[in-house]
């Protein structure tokens, strides 16, 4: 770790008078943006609108120095969620963003209220605004990338920064990712921390660079940290000068932002405080004209650009680098140090101050530099230097739609998801080189075992395999450049992020790839929130839960996922399914792959399960046209797999329940009550077709006709390993009468009987259900 000193690259006066101009201008079109969506713009239904006009002061000087001295065409940058106007301000100077759009922050179609790669009209590099994800979201990146690119070991094709709020380093999931083995050696990952020591609702007591540096620092990571401006540093070597910063150091937090609210004549009196140093800096302050003072207090050198400079290029490219920046939440603003300015606003009085500070006009806020003027020049040049050209996207490899074999015997679907992947690398090898599966440390227990010993598992470098030799290892464990399995550690939120970058590598460098991301079903609400995001920004990724729900009945309690089979009706942008055979699950697969790396693609979520079927109760058709009208019907979420003359109860299922619901059926038989049986497969989409049949969206509907005929309108029991509102919907295609079946408690452990028994989905409550509504 080290300290950057304040200056190691000096520039001249004129390119430091054009950057400051620019940085000033940057503060006023952030704050003019805010302002005019709060104050201008006509608000009809008095909600408040929003903005964080501090949180962007304290990154205007970071912003202007990366974005005017450092970046290159092949950076990328995650820009903190309440810096987005700074953002918006520099792709309009940098002629990227119309001046139209200024006025439309939080407006229906316009700027969006947090950067969005996929909403927002100018460049945004990567969509933030869930606390902490923007951050990582750059290591993911980065891999990706790697991974994408078969980048040379020890090499990396342009950096990664991250612009990170201090309060974001709350977020447990910043430092599972920053702990996580592979980080360590990512040399283009830069974040700069804004170290302004403030959260939303007060000054925070304990924000301490002492104790960040050294926690990145334990992770491998270079650590510089930019505490003083040169005001400061140059005051720090007069007489009482090495007195006044241990007093400074010594402050806490909350005493040093109260200097910030104070008059040169306060400052005299409360800056030297009463320790044995007092009578020594009130001397050097005697020394100090009045603007001086109250100019030095404030002189942190995340708001220095002469620091800011040094600091990016003293950047090691050999291990990740994070700058500590202390700022002044609200630099340069009325409001700035203030505790509870997170989300002020300015008044118009105080807008008029700014904008005759920085030489800009309130009537008209979004003129641009004088023709001819540095500022303008160093805006020309920067764009020009920062120029991208679009990147053509390849053409995602054909999927095929069925690989043609049948499986028999007994099997489960998660086992399924293994074959099927080994299978895809004989019938479709161009596709499968595509496939990047990924795992945090659960390869072996969710059936990749096969897919990892034959693809190898994918390193930037070629590492020993020292258990090759080993006759009792089954899983070979080869780390190789070309490996197409990455293994993360045991952290699920790590693994969907790392998903939807790989998901977001069709769009941002133009090499389509085929993520699938394996873990246990009862963690992937841990981890949804974090996938969500990803799929919002443009990534577009496969996600297997399993083992999952009570099924997996010896392991009880929370192991036992519940509201999991939800998922396809609820999360945007991403198809669900639940398949109860191996083929099922094959085609499912096949679907979700070919639905990957393309603008009208989408995301997918399979749950699969651990229990042994008889693949023979799937009664696949032997006739190749009805296997393809039973594949197209799995696709679009549903099947009839037994229909009876004069059937008096549908059973609907899903999953592994459905060797029950066969079995009721029998029973029901033999009692003389005929019941149909439908297969379930996805609820997500037998949802969209029955809204789009109301008029709600264009999702195709015929599944509906073909599986639930109106001329088969009778009573309807619906039943999965799940909680029983997934499917209860069902009953409204044609308004019948319904009982649902379902999983409503925590888990339990026991046998499978037991434990089906005690959550009522087993093959007696499903008969018993039955009887309900036909006697």
């Amino acid at each position: 770790m080290s300290t950057a000193p304040a200056a190691t690259r000096r520039s001249t006066a004129a390119d430091l008078d054009a950057l400051k101009k620019v940085e000033d201008r940057a503060l006023w079109l952030s704050s003019a943006i805010v302002h005019h969506a709060n104050r201008v713009r006509p608000n009809p239904s008095g909600l408040k609108v929003g903005g964080h006009q501090a949180s962007c002061a304290s990154m205007v000087s970071i912003m202007t120095a990366l974005w005017f001295r450092h970046l290159g065409p092949e950076d990328r940058v995650s820009v903190k969620p309440h810096a987005s106007p700074v953002l918006h301000a520099i792709n309009y100077l940098l002629g990227e963003l119309d001046a139209s759009y200024l006025p439309t922050l939080r407006a229906f179609g316009g700027l969006q209220s947090y950067p969005s790669r996929s909403k927002d009209p100018d460049p945004v590099d990567y969509s933030t605004g869930s606390v902490g994800i923007g951050a990582t979201a750059t290591i993911w990146g980065a891999l990706a990338r790697r991974y994408a690119e078969k980048t040379p070991a020890g090499g990396f094709t342009g950096r990664q920064y991250a612009l990170v709020g201090d309060a974001e380093l709350d977020e447990g999931a910043v430092w599972e990712a920053v702990v996580d083995p592979q980080v360590a050696e990512l040399g283009e990952l830069v974040w700069i921390v804004d170290l302004n020591r403030q959260s939303l609702d007060r000054v925070v007591p304990t924000m301490a660079a002492d104790r960040l540096r050294d926690m990145f620092a334990a992770a491998g990571w270079q650590v510089l940290v930019l505490k003083y401006g040169t005001l400061l540093e140059e005051l720090f070597t007069r007489t009482g000068g090495e007195a006044l910063r241990e007093r400074i150091d010594s402050m806490s937090n909350a005493e040093y932002q109260r200097l910030l609210r104070c008059s040169a004549d306060q400052l005299r009196d409360r800056l030297p405080g009463t320790g044995p140093g007092a009578s020594a800096i009130t001397e050097l302050l005697a020394t100090l004209e009045d603007a001086t003072l109250l100019a030095a207090v404030r002189n942190l050198a995340g708001h220095d650009l002469e620091a800011l400079d040094a600091a990016l290029s003293a950047v090691d490219d050999h291990r990740p680098t994070v700058i500590l920046a202390y700022t002044v939440k609200g630099y340069g603003l009325p409001s700035h140090g203030h505790p509870q300015n997170h989300s002020s606003l300015l008044t118009e009085a105080q807008m008029r101050e700014l904008a005759d500070a920085v030489g800009t006009d309130l009537d008209d806020p979004w003129v641009g530099f004088a023709a001819g003027s540095e500022e303008a020049r160093l805006c020309a040049e920067t764009a020009i230097r920062l120029h991208r050209e679009d990147e053509p996207a390849a053409t995602p490899p054909a999927i095929p739609a069925d690989i043609g074999r049948t499986p028999t015997g007994v099997a489960t679907t998660q086992a399924a998801l293994g074959r099927a992947l080994l299978d895809l690398t004989r019938a479709a090898p161009e596709a499968a080189r595509r496939v990047v599966t990924v795992s945090p440390d659960v390869s072996s227990s969710t059936n990749l075992g096969g897919w990892v010993n034959k693809v190898g598992v994918w390193s930037p470098t070629e590492r020993v395999d020292w258990f090759a030799d080993d006759a009792e290892t089954i899983l070979h464990w080869r780390e190789r450049p070309t490996g197409q399995h990455i293994e993360l550690g045991i952290a699920e939120t790590n693994l969907v992020g790392l998903l939807g970058e790989l998901g977001a590598t069709w769009s941002r460098w133009g090499e389509p790839l085929l993520p699938i991301g394996v873990m246990y079903d009862p963690f992937v609400q841990r981890a949804l929130e974090p996938w969500s995001f990803g799929i919002y920004a443009g990534g577009q990724s496969i996600l297997v839960g399993t083992p999952s729900g009570v099924t997996l009945a010896p392991e009880g309690g929370a192991h036992q996922s519940i509201t999991t089979p939800s998922l396809g009706i609820e999360q945007p942008g991403c198809t669900t399914w639940e398949p109860a055979f191996a083929l099922d699950t094959e085609w499912a697969l096949l679907a979700a792959l070919s639905r990957l790396g393309r603008p009208d693609g989408g995301s997918a979520y399979l749950r699969l399960s651990t229990r042994p079927v008889d693949q023979t109760l799937a009664r696949v058709p032997a006739d190749p046209a009805a296997r393809e009208r039973r594949r197209r019907q799995v696709v679009a979420g549903a099947y009839s797999l037994r229909r009876q003359e004069g059937a008096r109860v549908t059973i609907a299922a899903m999953g592994a329940v459905v060797t029950e619901a066969l079995a009721a059926a029998d029973r029901l038989q033999a009692i003389g009550i005929p019941a149909d049986v439908v297969c379930v497969t996805s609820p997500g989409l037998l949802y969209k077709a029955l809204d789009a049949r109301a008029g709600h969206g264009d999702a195709p509907d015929w599944i509906l006709d073909q599986v639930f005929p109106a001329d088969r309108a009778i009573p309807l029991v619906t039943v999965l390993d799940g909680h029983p509102h997934t499917l209860a919907f069902l009953a409204t295609i044609h308004g019948v009468a319904s009982r649902r079946l379902g999983v409503t408690g925590f888990g339990q452990s026991g046998s499978l009987d037991e434990v089906y028994r005690h959550h009522r989905i087993d093959t007696d409550s499903i008969v018993g259900a039955a009887l309900d509504l036909t006697e």
